[in-house]
């Protein structure tokens, strides 16, 4: 264990600069949280990552950020009416478990293949998840966006809530009944994620539309519940093995907690198929960014070569696909709000002059 926390802690040095950007990082993503429900660590991660913080470190750091910020988003969010505290609690707990496990397979990544093998593990996750699940959400985004916006149960969800496998549960604010066996794996896959590369909710939440059958506001509101829960556990797991910045934690945690609780406000503003939109939108870009960093960890691991000019060219186009996702994010979040907020005061002002 000695020597996995040496190579681990490995922390950046930081100037003006780093941390100017590390704040914005933590905003886009806190606002994104907010909005969508899933942490934001598909931001989060590969921001801190592209300024060549292990990826171990940055996921643990992350996760460290992520209750504080997630207890403020699901306040919010449940004063809304938005969050299914018992639905919550439940997936949190499969969640706990699933966090317990993901350490322990980061750890022995890290033991076998040292940090070259663990930024690879975490760079490759992260492209198969997200072109997977964002592109998937994607496509279900544009079949919803041509309705009245209202979530409707996808089928295989409704197919699973047909199933009578004791014993049953009803969530009252999500409005569904389903086996609790069926909970089981969404909430294991989330923690699971959660502690590897630290982006449980590209899991938890379209594990909670697609297989329970919840809606996308409610699902999005709950996610928080579940990353301040299995966030808290997590943290304290990965603090005792020294892989937690706190530098870090701090910066990003600051951005957060300002972006989080404007996130929350945009989602009373929009229809529930633009949550879909802008979490799809952001996973793809992503995508494209982390695919980009992987030659370089398979160069360290001598698994392929590359000249060091092509690694650093690769190394600076994903660090502008990945502030370009953090522009469209905000952007998108942002520009539906004011969109909406505008519509409904052009509503008031013609009630009024009639």
């Amino acid at each position: 264990m000695h020597d996995i926390v040496q190579q681990s802690a490995n922390f950046i040095d930081l100037n003006a600069l780093s941390i100017t950007f590390l704040f914005l990082v933590g905003f886009i993503g806190g606002l994104v949280s907010g909005f969508i429900g899933s942490g934001g660590a598909f931001v989060l991660t590969p921001g801190m990552m592209s300024l060549g913080v292990p990826g171990t470190v940055a996921v643990a750091s992350n996760m460290c950020h992520k209750f504080p910020k997630a207890m403020v988003g699901a306040i919010k969010r449940f004063k809304y009416g938005q969050v299914d505290l018992k639905l919550g609690i439940v997936m949190a707990i499969s969640a706990g478990v699933g966090v317990q496990a993901g350490i322990r397979l980061q750890q022995w990544i890290l033991s076998t293949w040292g940090q070259a093998g663990s930024n690879l593990y975490v760079s490759l996750s992260f492209v198969v998840v997200l072109v997977v699940v964002g592109g998937y959400v994607f496509k279900d985004a544009l079949k919803s966006s041509g309705t009245d916006g209202a979530d409707k149960p996808a089928g295989l969800a409704k197919k699973l809530q047909g199933i009578h496998l004791p014993p049953m549960i009803h969530f009252k604010r999500a409005n569904v009944t389903i086996s609790l066996w069926f909970t089981v794996p969404v909430g294991f896959a989330t923690g699971m994620l959660a502690a590897t590369i630290a982006v449980g909710g590209f899991i938890g939440v379209p594990g909670m539309m697609y297989v329970v059958g919840v809606g996308g506001l409610i699902s999005s509101a709950t996610e928080l519940v579940i990353a301040f829960l299995m966030g808290l556990a997590g943290s304290i797991n990965w603090a005792m093995h020294g892989m937690v910045d706190i530098r870090l934690v701090l910066i990003i945690l600051a951005g957060s907690l300002l972006g989080v609780q404007l996130g929350a406000i945009g989602t009373t503003y929009v229809k529930e198929s633009m949550i879909k939109v802008v979490m799809a939108t952001i996973m793809l870009i992503v995508a494209v960014s982390r695919a980009l960093a992987v030659p370089q960890y398979l160069v360290q691991l001598n698994l392929m070569h590359l000249e060091q000019n092509t690694i650093d060219i690769l190394g600076k186009i994903s660090f502008v696909i990945m502030c370009i996702a953090l522009l469209v994010g905000a952007s998108i979040i942002l520009g539906a709000m004011w969109k909406a907020k505008r519509a409904e005061m052009l509503l008031d002002e013609g009630i009024e002059t009639a």
